[in-house]
């Protein structure tokens, strides 16, 4: 046969040419190769983070685009749980669901290679009442459009709630179709002793923000009640179970009684001016960010921003506690070239106007408002404007997992309110350091963009990340609070700690 010495014997053929079958060895690992860097982004491309803000995408990135689809289709959401308990639970139901969940979680030690290192986590999601879960999302959709409130220091209240709409991003994902979720690390059970953690779905800012006070208090005992009825909750006194608090106003009136479960927070104010000492520490509590405020600058806005601002700032001058710090640095930097200060809010006109500004500079000044954090911090992120932190206070999230250095700069409250520093400070910034933290911010936006569906390393994501290395401390603090003797000495705790502060360090 042409092309081929062939003897029956052998039943082998040999090529009768060599540098033939070397030249289509070379085409086959070129079309190999082809095919998987068009397959596999660098890691250091942005086209990775963008492609997902396609405006033909069936993401949304939007809390109130994202609601009214939710409230649409929800009734196929709702599968409740196969044993949440409506009433009061005694200590041997207690007890009963504590052996069921040792069964379980013995079982998974031996079956799964690195469990409870590397295994998926396990959320059990309580199904409440909708007076503390639908009810108030319909209450924030019925009302967002016609009502302009404000808070007492002039802030838009419904623009406010999406800021901290963090428990909506989190329980829209963990209770959707499991065909429609994309996160692989965490999975919804139905069954509490299959359970690693539980999530409490109470919406504590939207009835802080959009009830009468009284009625709002009376909802927050009946929600501590409803919670701390339940087996799960009296088996570890609440350590394994998620709180969204995320404003520091919201469930403030009885959230002393669930101290010991995990909170999650946009920051942890130490001064004792929203938190009570002991209430919030690192080990045991999550940090969330702030949903930004503005538009995602992605590629293609990146390439065409022409950054000729050096520093930029809007918001309130005027601020409580360590907020106290704008006004000065206000006064020291008025004038100066190359710096933008604005007075404003977070209505439209001032998303607008943050947005124009934040894109057209350089650096964007973060100072400490009411609290250490503000949603300000996640807009410069993704606006590409390299945050200057001032907030001796601050706690950021998800730091486990990121390097907050490689994106903004950090200074002192101090040294920020010498006359002439920080300007100088700035100016001494090189052009090489800006190329690369603005590269770095670039591909860092994709962490803080919440979605649904939730994103893998979207903030959804790397909350569950987070968790997941809590998940041993959790157990080892619940299973020991079993048999510790009452009283004989104390369960480990943060609450002795002096608060973090700023200050240079050897790798600063």
């Amino acid at each position: 046969m042409a092309g081929r010495h062939y003897t029956a014997a052998s039943t082998t053929f040999k090529p009768r040419s060599p540098a033939l079958l070397f030249l289509l060895a070379f085409l086959a690992l070129t079309l190999l190769f082809y095919i998987s860097s068009s397959s596999f982004p660098s890691p250091h491309s942005t086209s990775h983070v963008i492609s997902s803000r396609n405006p033909n995408s069936d993401i949304d990135y939007s809390f109130v685009a994202s609601l009214e689809k939710f409230l649409t289709k929800s009734p196929r959401y709702a599968t409740a749980g196969e044993d949440t308990v409506s009433g009061t639970t005694s200590v041997e139901d207690a007890r009963k669901l504590d052996d069921s969940i040792w069964k379980n979680q013995n079982q998974r030690l031996y079956d799964e290679a690195f469990y409870p290192a590397f295994s998926p986590l396990k959320v059990y999601v309580y199904e409440m009442p909708s007076k503390f879960t639908y009810d108030l999302l319909w209450l924030f959709h019925n009302t967002y459009r016609e009502t302009s409130n404000l808070t007492s220091n002039g802030s838009p209240v419904h623009r406010l709630i999406e800021q901290h709409s963090i428990d909506y991003w989190l329980w829209a994902d963990l209770i959707a179709p499991e065909s429609e979720r994309l996160l692989k690390n965490v999975v919804r059970v139905h069954k509490q002793e299959e359970a690693d953690l539980f999530y409490i779905p109470f919406f504590t800012t939207i009835s802080f923000f959009l009830m009468e006070k009284q009625q709002c208090k009376a909802l927050y005992r009946e929600a501590l009640k409803w919670v701390m009825d339940q087996p799960a909750w009296n088996r570890s006194e609440g350590r394994d179970h998620i709180l969204p608090v995320h404003h520091p106003w919201s469930f403030k009136s009885v959230r002393k009684f669930m101290k010991k479960a995990i909170w999650l927070l946009p920051d942890m104010d130490s001064t004792g001016n929203w938190y009570k000492p002991g209430q919030v520490y690192l080990e045991k509590d999550l940090i969330l960010p702030y949903v930004a405020n503005v538009d995602l600058c992605d590629a293609k806005c990146l390439s065409a921003s022409k950054r000729t601002t050096l520093l930029f700032f809007r918001g309130r001058l005027k601020r409580n506690a360590g907020g106290k710090i704008r006004a000065k640095l206000v006064e020291l930097l008025h004038g100066a070239d190359g710096i933008s200060i604005d007075e404003g809010t977070a209505g439209e006109g001032g998303k607008a106007a943050a947005q124009g500004g934040m894109r057209k500079s350089i650096f964007c000044l973060n100072p400490a408002g009411d609290t250490p954090s503000s949603a300000r911090l996640f807009d410069a992120i993704v606006s590409g404007c390299i945050p200057i932190i001032v907030s001796d206070e601050l706690e950021l999230p998800f730091e486990g997992i990121l390097d907050y250095r490689k994106i903004a700069l950090f200074v002192s409250s101090s040294e920020a309110l010498q006359p002439g520093w920080l300007l100088s400070f700035l100016k001494s910034v090189g052009a090489a350091q800006i190329k690369e933290m603005q590269a770095n911010l670039a591909e860092y936006a994709r962490h803080f963009l919440y979605s649904h569906p939730a994103q893998p390393l979207g903030p959804e994501d790397l909350v569950w990340r987070m968790m997941a290395g809590k998940l041993v401390n959790i157990k080892l603090h619940t299973w020991r609070s079993q048999r510790v003797v009452k009283g004989s000495r104390s369960v480990c705790t943060c609450e002795c700690r002096r608060p973090n502060v700023t200050s240079p360090g050897p790798l600063s």
